[in-house]
């Protein structure tokens, strides 16, 4: 039986880096192996010419808020309806995957049951269309360690789950800034284990610019970010990566990692748990060390 159900929701196909690099991450999706299948979701411009292409399964109709952006919502449904997998997994577009991702899948699997798994990514430039003949995951992998940059913790461009969580999601704006930072808040107010998969998942990002967005600014800057936020219940729901309560290390889920920015990122949420009002000393104090951490990222990016 299949094991994955890997799904994603692609931008329009008209940008010609942006069509490169979600056409190298779809064929990288399709090199994981048989323990894994592909639907891309929506309508976008040029995405029916490749998934037909790529002989992959395409859902165009997908719900889309009043700017016509696709519903995360919407796109979860979407892929659990037609679907039959024990495990669903969502990734961004332009993300490349090797197969370690459905091995840590499985992994993960075998040694929990209510879970959610998410990792930090690599940052890559990938400029042309990569060549998937034999040898090419060593290649990438060179490439990687040559050119490429961690990530600073923040939200997930990947997130791996049993198909019986995250039935009800609120009506996020995909591709907009906060709802992966929800995810991760929600699985941890939800008691699921939330396992980071940094160590064990090689998640690479192809950097790309945000023209593809109104007035090319980035994502984080747009109205509907803010909503996002909103609809996740506000800065107190945006969870990273910090936030993960497990960790996959060589096979084995482990306790929860521990370094400066962990113990930083724990003391802001003893000092401003959910529902505590976002003024006073514990506030000020909490915004300060928020500040420390943005600092510590920063110097090391």
């Amino acid at each position: 039986m299949t094991l994955l159900t890997l799904f994603s929701a692609p931008k329009p196909f008209t940008n010609p880096h942006i069509a490169t690099i979600q056409r190298n991450a779809i064929r990288s999706w399709l090199e994981l192996g048989a323990d894994s299948q592909v639907i891309l979701i929506g309508d976008e411009e040029g995405l029916a010419d490749v998934a037909s292409e790529f002989g992959v399964m395409l859902l165009p109709d997908v719900r889309r808020n009043e700017q016509g952006t696709p519903l995360v919502s919407s796109i979860f449904a979407l892929a659990r309806q037609v679907s039959d997998t024990p495990v669903l997994a969502y990734v961004n577009g332009d993300i490349l995957l090797l197969p370690d991702f459905v091995q840590a899948a499985r992994q993960v699997a075998e040694q929990l049951e209510n879970y959610l798994i998410v990792s930090s990514r690599w940052d890559l430039r990938v400029d042309s269309l990569l060549d998937f003949s034999a040898g090419w995951q060593e290649k990438l992998m060179a490439d990687l360690k040559r050119y490429g940059k961690p990530h600073p913790p923040a939200g997930s461009d990947v997130f791996i789950f049993p198909r019986s969580e995250f039935v009800h999601l609120p009506d996020f704006a995909i591709g907009r800034a906060g709802w992966d930072n929800w995810m991760i808040f929600y699985a941890r107010q939800s008691g699921l284990a939330v396992v980071d998969a940094s160590q064990a998942i090689t998640v690479i990002h192809q950097d790309h610019d945000y023209s593809h967005l109104p007035d090319g600014k980035a994502h984080y800057d747009l109205p509907e970010s803010q909503q996002n936020m909103r609809l996740g219940g506000g800065i107190g729901a945006m969870y990273t990566i910090l936030d993960c309560n497990k960790r996959l290390v060589g096979g084995k889920i482990k306790g929860a990692a521990w370094s400066f920015l962990h113990i930083n990122r724990r003391l802001e949420l003893w000092l401003m748990p959910k529902g505590q009002p976002r003024r006073g000393w514990r506030w000020a104090i909490a915004r300060k060390l928020r500040r420390w951490r943005r600092m510590q990222v920063q110097e090391s990016d």
